[in-house]
């Protein structure tokens, strides 16, 4: 089977794409949740899945304000929801920052943890109920900008040291 060519990414329309990082960081979140009920666990194996969450809510946000957002505000007159976008996601960088300086012993860290994903959750269900929709409804080309977000995540992922979310994937079709 081929595997997906990054030359020409597969065409994801902007919408999808963010759909799809907002379900794997609410999974992440879900995997915390386990680990903090499990009292046997690691505290490696949760500064590891802490790191990821925050490693990944960093590059999504990066792209939302980078592409997203700018491109939203050119679509739309009323920039009262993307204010209140910005603002979370500068609340929720503030709380990463706080949980990478911290380790999962330290007083909080779990609360932290726990905070940034009920955060995260409400930021998401505004997005998705309430701006995806008005993109939708501005007629936005949302597939060119789904291949920008694509690029520049895999730029970012780079950039972290992450490997590239389609090595080893297949298409789908196929």
């Amino acid at each position: 089977m081929p595997r997906k060519n990054h030359e020409s990414p597969r065409s994801r329309n902007a919408i999808d794409l963010l759909v799809e990082d907002h379900q794997e960081v609410l999974s992440l979140f879900e995997d915390f949740k386990s680990l903090q009920d499990d009292e046997d666990v690691d505290d490696d194996v949760k500064q590891t899945l802490v790191e990821r969450i925050c490693t990944e809510l960093t590059i999504h946000s990066e792209i939302e304000e980078e592409l997203l957002y700018p491109a939203m505000r050119d679509a739309f007159a009323d920039h009262a929801l993307l204010d209140e976008a910005e603002v979370e996601h500068a609340i929720a960088e503030q709380l990463i920052a706080e949980l990478e300086s911290m380790e999962p012993g330290d007083d909080l860290y779990d609360a932290k943890v726990s905070v940034l994903g009920e955060y995260v959750r409400h930021h998401i269900d505004e997005e998705q109920e309430k701006l995806f929709p008005k993109a939708k409804k501005a007629k936005m080309d949302l597939d060119t900008l789904g291949e920008e977000l694509l690029l520049r995540k895999e730029e970012l992922r780079t950039e972290f040291g992450l490997p590239d979310e389609n090595d080893g994937a297949i298409e789908e079709d196929e």
